[in-house]
């Protein structure tokens, strides 16, 4: 699994003119999920993202995580992030997992995640054309993949 975290005081997924999911002080969790992946990376990424300190303390450290911010999450699935660019000018996507594959994960780490967080999790939807705003705060942007585990 790719994550592209985003910190932010804004943000919503709109589908076919209807807001999904929308969050003020929180994550934007982007999503990539590739065959191999399973529950031990549903797991560790679940409690990376909840825990990570990329906020801002009192003294304007980032030194807190979500849960001491009481922040939300907005998580959006997005197979664009297991693009190849080795070749050509059109990125492939063969590394991206199947929707069999891929919707089954994405639903557990939606429950993962809800779980580890202590409170709902809001969404896109999976395979949907999506619109998603945020107001990026910092910009504070993390990118985490679950098989270097860094």
């Amino acid at each position: 699994m790719i994550a592209v975290i985003q910190r932010t005081t804004d943000a919503s997924v709109t589908i076919e003119n209807k807001v999904t999911g929308a969050i003020k002080n929180g994550l934007v969790v982007l999503l990539g999920i590739e065959d191999a992946d399973n529950e031990e990376d549903i797991a560790w990424l679940s409690k990376k993202i909840v825990n990570m300190r990329i906020f801002n303390d009192e003294e304007g450290k980032m030194n807190n995580g979500l849960l001491d911010v009481d922040g939300d999450i907005l998580l959006v699935s997005q197979f664009t992030l297991h693009a190849s660019t080795k070749k050509g000018n059109r990125p492939s996507y063969i590394k991206a997992a199947k929707p069999d594959v891929a919707i089954p994960l994405y639903e557990k780490f939606i429950e993962q995640l809800e779980s580890d967080a202590g409170r709902k999790v809001e969404t896109g939807e999976f395979g949907a054309m999506m619109e998603v705003a945020l107001v990026n705060d910092g910009p504070v942007t993390i990118i985490v993949d679950t098989k270097d585990r860094k």
